[in-house]
């Protein structure tokens, strides 16, 4: 059973007496300071147009069968006023807006580039030297940082509520985005386009680390020491835990427990055996041996982001679930 304190958004550093998340990247407060003046012209000009309606229909409601509305002539200065007047607001906000979206479109050259992939129903992330991880990006705080994005299936959006910040992922393209983190702390990546079935589970973290925090994240192998078994974990984790469960019941996929060995029916009527090929071949086709009660084109296809190693940590790890 999936638990449902993944999806709460946190409030690290947040002020409890806000209803928004908490400001954690330098267009979070720009964002925020538009967002609150349109919130205070908006309510300014209701108060004023619904206490001026208000007003009118009191004072010159009928009062009789032989009440008559007198004639009233228009005014053209007055129809001006109140016509360019908004006019002037709306392109001042315009303008506003375009500066504050300006500033999410800046790529210098010397920023820190990193590669993220979405796909059904997870990120990958890859940074310059090579380093990897799944649903977890790790930056600096107080640098800026491009993010290169790609999609190997359908349209995803890339959102960070504390940074202010989305950007649809499509198929087919590379599209960016740019920000500077201000705040040390971990906050929720979540995809903000629907995607499919596991679409509120594709989310992840933004882990914001001091500069030399972040050089030594790059220059450690974080998976030294550890069996392969926990290393599938790690994997299983951060790729499979949405779709399949490890204590028999049904999510997405099929459980992996008791998986290892046994045997399976499948779509077509014919079993297999899920052995070490089997769960192989399922991770990078998963549409070949479609088990029975499963519909097709659920798993994506891991071809090319699993490398051989991690198919194997998987396996091993499949293995120990009984």
């Amino acid at each position: 059973m999936l638990s449902l304190s993944k999806y709460i958004l946190p409030r690290t550093f947040g002020d409890e007496s806000s209803f928004l998340p908490v400001q954690a990247s330098k267009a979070s407060v720009s964002v925020d300071t538009l967002y609150n003046f349109l919130t205070f012209i908006s309510i300014v000009v209701f108060v004023i147009l619904m206490g001026a309606m208000v007003y009118f229909v009191v004072k010159y409601r009928r009062r009789s069968e032989q009440d008559k509305v007198e004639y009233l002539p228009g005014s053209h200065i007055l129809e001006f006023i109140w016509s360019f007047i908004p006019f002037v607001t709306f392109l001042g906000i315009f303008y506003w807006g375009w500066v504050v979206y300006k500033n999410t479109r800046q790529f210098p050259e010397d920023a820190i580039n990193i590669h993220v992939t979405g796909f059904q129903w997870a990120w990958t992330v890859q940074y310059a030297n090579g380093k990897t991880s799944a649903n977890e990006v790790t930056v600096p705080v107080n640098e800026r940082v491009i993010l290169n994005m790609r999609s190997k299936d359908v349209l995803h959006s890339f959102f960070v509520p504390s940074f202010r910040i989305k950007q649809d992922v499509v198929p087919g393209y590379i599209t960016k985005l740019s920000f500077i983190a201000t705040k040390v702390g971990k906050y929720r990546i979540f995809c903000a386009e629907y995607c499919g079935t596991a679409h509120s589970g594709m989310i992840g973290w933004v882990n914001v680390v001091e500069k030399p925090s972040f050089i030594e994240y790059l220059n450690t192998d974080e998976t030294k020491g550890l069996s392969l078994v926990e290393l599938g974990e790690r994997t299983y984790k951060s790729l499979c835990i949405v779709c399949h469960s490890t204590d028999g019941s049904k999510v997405i996929g099929p459980s992996f427990k008791g998986l290892y060995g046994s045997v399976r029916t499948l779509a077509d009527g014919s079993t297999v055996t899920g052995d070490d090929n089997y769960i192989r071949d399922s991770i990078l086709n998963p549409n070949a041996m479609l088990l029975e009660g499963f519909p097709a084109g659920q798993m994506p296809v891991f071809q090319g982001t699993l490398n051989e190693d991690q198919i194997t940590q998987v396996i091993e790890y499949i293995k120990s679930i009984e």
